[in-house]
């Protein structure tokens, strides 16, 4: 069972990856550099400053800096510990596929990109959800885009990304619920 759905893994894989084109290699470059956001973060930190004002935000992110290195850490205990390789080491797909960066690394379940812009996204999304009907949707969105591109650079097989975006969600929520407890604490 667990060989069939590698199998199915690789082929969607290979079939995700298989539509990108040169005309669209760079677009997608910039979209999975880990910098390309932070104009996006900034935006959403005034954001959370207008709204929580200075006390609240500092709550807000030492939440997220706790968020995100939790997320980091888990992602490296599952690469370490399923040790499952990138496509981009598979000798056997070097040839089928298209790999459009430099840097591949060596072991890719789960993605940590998914994971933490997943994580990021139900987390701001919930914090400012009641300011910004939209956002928690366009933030969906972008985590969505963010994880896409991990499998059309071809560093992550589409199951990395699914369960990073999985486990993303999951700790975006706790680390909203946890910010909340600090919040009633420590802000008034």
């Amino acid at each position: 069972m667990i060989e069939e759905l590698l199998k199915l893994d690789t082929e969607l894989f290979l079939f995700l990856n298989q539509l990108g084109s040169e005309s669209w290699d760079l677009f997608w470059q910039i979209i999975t550099n880990k910098l390309t956001f932070i104009p996006l973060y900034a935006v959403m930190l005034f954001l959370v400053y207008k709204n929580y004002g200075l006390k609240g935000m500092f709550v807000i992110i030492f939440s997220a800096a706790l968020m995100i290195t939790f997320a980091d850490q888990l992602a490296n205990l599952f690469k370490h510990g399923f040790q499952r390789p990138r496509p981009c080491q598979e000798e056997d797909l070097q040839s089928l596929m298209r790999h459009v960066v430099e840097n591949c690394g060596r072991y890719g379940y789960f993605s940590g990109h998914a994971v933490n812009s997943m994580a990021t996204a139900v987390f701001l999304g919930l914090i400012l959800k009641g300011r910004f009907n939209y956002l928690p949707f366009l933030l969906l969105l972008w985590a969505s885009i963010v994880g896409y591109s991990r499998i059309y650079v071809g560093v992550h097989y589409p199951l990395d990304v699914i369960t990073g975006m999985f486990f993303g969600g999951i700790i975006g929520w706790v680390f909203y619920r946890f910010q909340l407890i600090l919040q009633r604490r420590f802000v008034k």
